[in-house]
């Protein structure tokens, strides 16, 4: 009778360690693009919504461009989806400030701004685009 019920409960933990295993879900990567409106400065408002959106779980990787107001997000959509990253942005700061929403435009870096706005003229100066924002534009409209 004793070694029966020794039998038992090794059978009974041997069913339970094998049952509560968790199964290991494959990231499934996916990109969102984030327009952000709202904020005001590059290091008090982008980079606090970057480093927020780094420590969200299911987020991999973010980039905040605040001359562009975008917001690059790089997700596991096993864990979040895109509404929750937007609603996530809403959120920040009590819900006050930042308002995003989905967009189709995608910015790498802001060095890709100003080969956008800053071009060379034909006796070789610098131009600069009437709303170009970057740091060699802005001394010259002084």
């Amino acid at each position: 009778m004793k070694a029966q019920k020794i039998i038992f409960s090794i059978a009974i933990a041997c069913f339970v360690i094998t049952g509560c295993k968790k199964e290991i879900q494959e990231v499934k990567k996916e990109n969102v693009a984030l327009a952000i409106s709202g904020m005001t400065c590059e290091i008090g408002c982008a980079k606090t919504i970057q480093s927020k959106l780094s420590k969200k779980e299911g987020v991999l990787s973010a980039k905040v461009v605040f001359t562009d107001s975008i917001a690059n997000i790089e997700f596991d959509a096993n864990t979040t989806s895109k509404k929750e990253l937007i609603a996530f942005v809403d959120g920040i700061a009590g819900g006050e400030l930042y308002k995003a929403s989905e967009t189709s435009k995608k910015v790498n870096s802001s060095s890709n701004k100003k080969a956008e706005c800053c071009k060379k003229d034909s006796k070789g100066n610098m131009t600069c685009l009437e709303d170009c924002k970057m740091a060699c534009c802005a001394d010259k409209k002084s």
